[in-house]
């Protein structure tokens, strides 16, 4: 499903460009009711129970929060089919809101709006759109120098949960002075102004967004229910069995500030930490490596390794990393680090390099995999393979 378009007003010019979420994520599409069943579990209250809560909540915040139909379904669509996304999503909540708080906070913005990028990217920076945006707040390549975010071929700072949360920000800022209407800034950060604009147009000038609804495209219509049910489970999930999945991040993180060029593999080969955790707390840096910058390039760690960083800070910067090419790339075809293991059973006309395309890997990981001499692979035959955690 196509989600969303935005378009911002800069100078005397609009440009035009693209929030999407996230492929295999939380809440990367939003369907309508009438498009997808929804298993009921035990955890289901009353409608009066919902109402109650999501009354509460609206007394403590700006934003219009109202229950009806549409928004029970999207409750019960995160408790059921959904559960999974909701647990993984509250975990890295732990980690994210804090952060996303403090600077809607410095905009005087709802605190509220942190439960966007719940919606967009399931709280994972590394989410990708079909259309190319990217990162927990979704972001296209060619919005990025309105907002001051440099992408280029080592950093990618839609990925970065400070420039990026400063920028939507920045946006819902500018929504807001636009419409003065909290669900309106909700349906225009999802479908653009210009289509808020269109909605309040066709229904007679009217502002209100239930009232507008009708006149909006699915995916904006879908939003604004999506949004309240978030903010109702993310502050009563207990009372419906929801649960938080440990491990997802550390407890606490602290920064570094380098003005060297450094490699993940570095680091790795000095401090217990994995790749996939640098990776992880360092998500703006594209190629496990951190560039030499005109200015500091930022570090997370854990905050137990930071001592030992520094202490150690002479030995990792001495460490030699093994030269990446063809032949290395072979000697190690069978590694596994920070991988897990699926299976795949192979299909009549698949051949190694259709399959190898499929998941990213090469004809040498698959052969060293499962222990393949030979190119002949046949129909029905299962395979190991690994792939990015």
């Amino acid at each position: 499903m196509r989600r969303p378009y935005c378009y911002y007003f800069l100078l005397f010019s609009h440009f035009i460009f693209t929030f999407g979420s996230a492929q295999n994520l939380s809440f990367n599409s939003l369907p309508s009711p009438a498009l997808e069943s929804v298993s009921t579990p035990n955890y289901f209250e009353s409608d009066l129970a919902f109402e109650a809560g999501i009354a509460k909540l609206n007394r403590e915040t700006p934003i219009d929060l109202q229950y009806n139909s549409e928004v029970r379904t999207y409750i019960e669509l995160f408790l059921g089919k959904r559960r999974s996304d909701m647990e993984l999503s509250l975990t890295r909540a732990q980690y994210y809101f804090p952060i996303f708080e403090e600077v809607l906070d410095r905009y005087n913005l709802p605190l509220e709006l942190k439960y966007i990028a719940v919606i967009e990217s399931g709280l994972n920076p590394f989410a990708c759109s079909k259309s190319g945006a990217v990162g927990l707040w979704q972001f296209l390549y060619n919005t990025c120098s309105l907002f001051d975010l440099k992408v280029d071929s080592y950093i990618d700072e839609r990925r970065d949960v400070y420039k990026s949360t400063e920028a939507a920000c920045r946006y819902l800022q500018y929504l807001y002075l636009t419409f003065r209407d909290w669900n309106l800034v909700l349906a225009g950060y999802v479908g653009g102004p210009g289509e808020v604009r269109k909605a309040i147009e066709r229904s007679g000038g009217k502002t209100d967004y239930w009232e507008i609804r009708p006149y909006l495209a699915p995916q904006v219509k879908n939003y604004i229910p999506a949004f309240i049910a978030v903010d109702y489970l993310m502050n009563n999930y207990a009372m419906h069995g929801i649960n938080l999945k440990p491990g997802e991040y550390p407890v606490k993180t602290d920064t570094l500030h380098i003005t060297y060029a450094v490699y993940f593999e570095q680091i790795t080969k000095v401090l217990d930490i994995s790749i996939g955790e640098l990776v992880k707390l360092n998500p703006v840096y594209r190629r496990h490596y951190i560039p030499q910058l005109q200015e500091p390039s930022v570090l997370v760690l854990p905050e137990p390794l930071i001592t030992k960083y520094l202490r150690e800070e002479k030995f990792i910067r001495e460490v030699k990393i093994p030269e990446d090419n063809y032949s290395s790339l072979l000697a190690r075809a069978g590694d596994v680090s920070d991988k897990i293991k699926i299976f795949h059973t192979v299909q009549p006309g698949e051949y190694f390099h259709k399959i190898a395309l499929r998941y990213n890997c090469t004809i040498e990981n698959i052969k060293a995999w499962n222990g393949l001499s030979s190119m002949v692979i046949h129909p029905g035959q299962v395979l190991e393979i690994w792939v990015d955690e």
